[in-house]
Order: C-alpha cells, then sequence, then structure tokens
C-alpha cells in the first residue's frame, strides 16, 4: 500500500491555507505557482475528496481539506520534533532522562534545579519517579530510572552505575501525644515497643529484595505508600516509628508528635546519588548541579 499523504503536501496545504492563496504560497515556499498548483491537484486526486473551494477569490478550505489541514499540522509538528530529538542523540544529548527521588526528599525542592537544566536547551524530557527505601537502587540497576537521588546506604552489588554519599540523615523515633509510649519513662525498651503496631513505608523495589526498619519482631505493622503517609499515621496515632529527624522535630514542635528516646536507636543511614555511568551531556549537567545540592534543604 503506498502512502498517499506527505510531508511536503501537508506544508503546501499549510501555507495556502496561512497565506490565503497559491500564488502567495508559492513565494513563501520559494517554487513556482504551477508546482503548488500539482501538489494541490495530486493530493486531491490520490485522496479522491475536494480540499479547496475555488469559487472565491481566495483559497478556502472544504471540510475535508480543514481536517486534513488540523491533523496535518500535528504531523509536522511531531516530524519537526523528531528530527531534532535525532540530532540531540547524535550530539551525545539524551531525550530523556528519569531521576528516581527519594520518599524522604522534598521533591519540590528540585525545581529551581529543573529550571536551570530547562534554560540550558537540551531539549531533553525529564521524567520524575518517586522511591521508597531500596526502590531508588532498584529503579537504577534495572533501568526505570537514569538518576537516583537520596538512595539509601549498603548500595547493592551491581555495575555500570556510580554512587556518591551526599550525606548523612538522622532519625527520630516519634509517636502522637496520645499514644501509650508517649508516656511510658526513657529509653522505651524493645520489650515495650514491640506490643504496639509499627507504620512502615513499603520498599518500592520491584526486582531487588524488600528492605525493612525499625520493625522488631513479631510486632504488628501498617504498611503504608511513602514517608508522607507514614508521618501522618502516626500523627493520627496508628503507630509508631522512627521519622526523620527535621520531620520529626517539626511537628513535635507543633505538639502533633513526641519524640521519644529508645534503647537500641536507629543509626545514622547514609544517602547517596547515583547515576547510570553511560549518561549524555544531560545527565552529565544535572549529576554536576545535584552533587552541588545542599541534603538539608532537600530532606522532608
Amino acid at each position: 500500500m503506498s502512502l498517499r499523504l506527505s510531508l511536503e503536501a501537508i506544508e503546501v496545504l499549510d501555507a495556502i491555507a496561512r497565506k490565503g492563496s497559491f500564488a502567495a504560497a508559492a513565494e513563501s515556499l520559494f517554487r513556482v505557482p504551477s508546482a503548488v498548483t500539482y501538489t494541490v491537484r495530486k493530493l486531491e486526486d490520490d485522496l479522491g475528496v475536494s480540499l479547496f473551494n475555488r469559487t472565491g477569490h481566495r483559497a478556502e478550505l472544504t471540510e475535508a481539506g480543514a481536517e486534513l489541514l488540523r491533523e496535518g499540522r500535528n504531523l509536522l509538528s511531531a516530524a519537526n520534533e523528531l528530527e531534532l530529538r535525532v540530532k540531540r542523540v547524535a550530539s551525545g544529548v539524551e531525550t530523556d532522562l528519569t531521576i528516581a527521588v527519594s520518599d524522604i526528599f522534598n521533591i519540590a525542592a528540585i525545581y529551581p534545579l529543573l529550571a536551570r537544566f530547562y534554560a540550558q536547551n537540551f531539549g531533553t524530557r525529564i521524567k520524575l519517579l518517586r522511591e521508597v527505601y531500596g526502590g531508588g537502587w532498584d529503579a537504577l540497576l534495572n533501568g526505570r530510572a537514569d538518576i537516583s537521588l537520596g538512595a539509601p546506604g549498603d548500595a547493592p552489588t551491581g555495575t555500570g552505575y556510580t554512587a556518591k554519599p551526599i550525606g548523612s540523615l538522622e532519625f527520630h523515633y516519634a509517636v502522637a501525644p496520645q499514644h501509650p509510649l508517649a508516656k511510658l519513662a526513657e529509653p522505651l525498651q524493645n520489650q515495650d515497643i514491640m506490643h504496639y503496631r509499627s507504620v512502615s513505608a513499603a520498599d518500592s523495589s520491584r526486582n531487588l529484595p524488600p528492605r525493612t526498619s525499625g520493625i522488631l519482631s513479631g510486632q504488628d505493622v501498617l504498611t503504608v505508600p511513602d514517608m508522607e503517609a507514614k508521618l501522618q499515621a502516626q500523627i493520627s496515632g496508628l503507630g509508631v516509628g522512627y521519622l526523620p529527624k527535621r520531620l520529626a522535630e517539626k511537628y513535635a514542635a507543633e505538639g502533633k508528635l513526641v519524640i521519644k528516646l529508645v534503647a537500641e536507636p536507629k543509626p545514622e543511614v547514609t544517602s547517596f546519588l547515583a547515576w547510570r555511568s553511560n549518561g549524555g551531556k544531560a545527565q552529565q549537567w544535572l549529576i554536576k548541579e545535584l552533587l552541588r545540592l545542599n541534603l538539608e534543604d532537600v530532606i522532608l
């Protein structure tokens, strides 16, 4: 089956509609009028429809012509974008980049960085993923992401990626003021804690073994999607657990949480920026800027 439509024919149609006449369209396309007329006649013959109403002085599209032009302009736009993207690939600039952002990070905090990125005119499309716990590593190692921001310590074995520590995260054990543990003497012992439900943000890993932290053997667990949901569950008194230091202190100052000392506190967790090793120019720019981020400015 032969393709009856061509981008060249759609460009001619577009020029006639914009300029109002075959002659003006020919001039704007640097063609002779007879070439423009021939292109339109052939397109009409191939499609078996009239594209222009020729009764007036101005070239007016028929209903069929208007529909063809409307959809045809989408094709022209897509073709132009494809051409630009192919040129970007040839120049070493990625067409798409996906960044996995830890749920412990305030995703809006990197928007100013992205604004600077777009100002570079790489033309690269950015996709942001929200990953929990080991999900940031999983997304990187399994090709769902090109960059992982805030992946927690103990990087999994694997090749093809680079990782650099960007800081350490501290955690507080926090409970709602109305929770029974709020009134117990400190430091809380494991035998006290295990009688009450823990709240856990579910590891978003798809292929790596899911991780958990701060849950005692035999303890009831409420599993929620991410750190924000975990925070709200603990404020509601549905369970207890560790929260990022700044997040816990903020809501403790508002009287919505109580920070408790525990006999076996959670150690600090190293946070990493990790990226696939075969990145192009756009990724290199992003990595350079992401490494400059102050961890205190982006964690919840």
